[in-house]
């Protein structure tokens, strides 16, 4: 039996291909979700994937819940933080509730999973916690003044973390896609694809799959020298 994987979010979008890729790659994979149990149900007939319900903003919530993927599939060694939300405004007219849904859900949720995992890891002395990002925590965008910060803040947590684990095995990185093909782009008009699309120099949007090769790729015993590190993975939309 490989090592066991969790992938919050994991049921949809770049989620559900991080927990398709790594399954495919040995591991024992766990996804869990907030909320579409139809999508979940259909993901875990289709995929074989065990799925788990809980609320990833929630802290007493994720300590039920990991302590539930642990009793059914073992110790969790790899962690992939991919659990997200957005919630479009201006700042000068985005309400508190607009602003504190994606800080819960984007970024107090990776404190939140990673704090159930993490003396185990240290105490098996190895551990893998890959946290999705986004190019727009690394560089501003209009009306993602909330989603910009969070997504910053995890690239943050990461550095702090990859310095915490180093003498225990343990790796913490993230990755920061540009613009994927998934449904959170499914309501842009026409006209704002097309200007998305020529903003990456390689003329496309990126695939799911693409994000989770890098996934399984940090995951891998062999990535232990790669810690602290942001890769992005944009089609050349911003250079790192």
């Amino acid at each position: 039996m490989g090592r066991v994987a969790l992938v919050t979010g994991g049921t949809r979008g770049i989620g559900a291909a991080c927990s398709k890729a790594l399954k495919d790659a040995g591991y024992n994979v766990a996804a869990s979700y907030a909320g579409n149990d139809e999508a979940a149900n259909a993901f875990k007939k289709e995929t074989g994937i065990a799925v788990f319900k809980w609320d990833v903003g929630d802290y007493a919530a994720c300590e039920k819940g990991v302590a539930a993927v642990e009793a059914e599939l073992g110790p969790i060694e790899v962690l992939v933080n991919n659990a997200g939300i957005s919630r479009d405004a201006m700042l000068n007219k985005m309400t508190p509730e607009q602003w504190s849904e994606v800080m819960r859900t984007n970024l107090d949720s990776v404190f939140n999973v990673t704090r159930q995992v993490i003396n185990g890891m240290r105490d098996r002395k190895f551990g893998r916690i890959i946290s999705i990002s986004s190019i727009n925590g690394q560089q501003g965008m209009l009306g993602l003044s909330n989603y910009c910060a969070a997504k910053a803040g995890m690239i943050g947590f990461t550095r702090a973390v990859a310095l915490e684990g180093a003498r225990k095995g343990i790796t913490a990185n993230a990755i920061a896609p540009g613009y994927v093909a998934t449904e959170l782009l499914s309501g842009v008009s026409e006209k704002v694809m097309e200007a998305i699309v020529g903003q990456i120099p390689v003329g496309r949007l990126g695939e799911a799959e693409e994000v989770a090769r890098c996934v399984v790729f940090l995951a891998a015993d062999e990535a232990a020298w790669i810690t602290g590190s942001t890769i992005s993975i944009n089609g050349g939309q911003l250079a790192d």
